[in-house]
């Protein structure tokens, strides 16, 4: 079950896009996420796709579901720290493609191939769009009212 918290409060996402370069997307309502997110990974330098649990935090990572790749050919890795409840039903990588990708998937293909970084604003991200599992169903059955 999720939390009513709005989902870039319960993430750090670091990723880059076809044009623009690695950065935070997502900042868990941290005014600088580094900190947080070099001690979460610092174990994990060299590993394609991770999945690290350690405080209450876990420290998530795996290639772009798509296959997309940067303007020099690198594959396109997605880099979370995800806390809270969220964090909770995160126990492998392939938990993370499952419970956090299909949570930035959409905003993601939006802004991926953009030439300038994306804001915040940019992503559209909030709970609104991405109802709880134990959220009632609309007439049309797809969770959305």
């Amino acid at each position: 079950m999720h939390s009513d918290r709005a989902i870039p409060e319960r993430l750090i996402w670091a990723t880059r896009g076809r044009s623009w370069g690695f950065r935070f997307l997502l900042k868990a309502g941290l005014s600088d996420p580094l900190l947080v997110y070099e001690r979460s990974f610092a174990d994990l330098v060299d590993e394609p796709a991770t999945c690290h649990r350690a405080a209450g935090k876990v420290a998530l990572r795996f290639p772009d579901p798509l296959g997309r790749r940067d303007a020099s050919g690198r594959v396109i890795p997605h880099e979370f720290v995800v806390f809270g409840d969220l964090a909770d039903e995160i126990q492998s990588v392939e938990d993370g493609l499952q419970q956090v990708w299909p949570l930035v998937a959409e905003a993601y293909d939006r802004v991926w191939d953009t030439e300038r970084p994306p804001s915040a604003a940019d992503l559209r991200l909030t709970v609104e769009n991405h109802p709880s599992p134990d959220a009632p169903e609309s007439a049309s059955g797809d969770g959305r009212e």
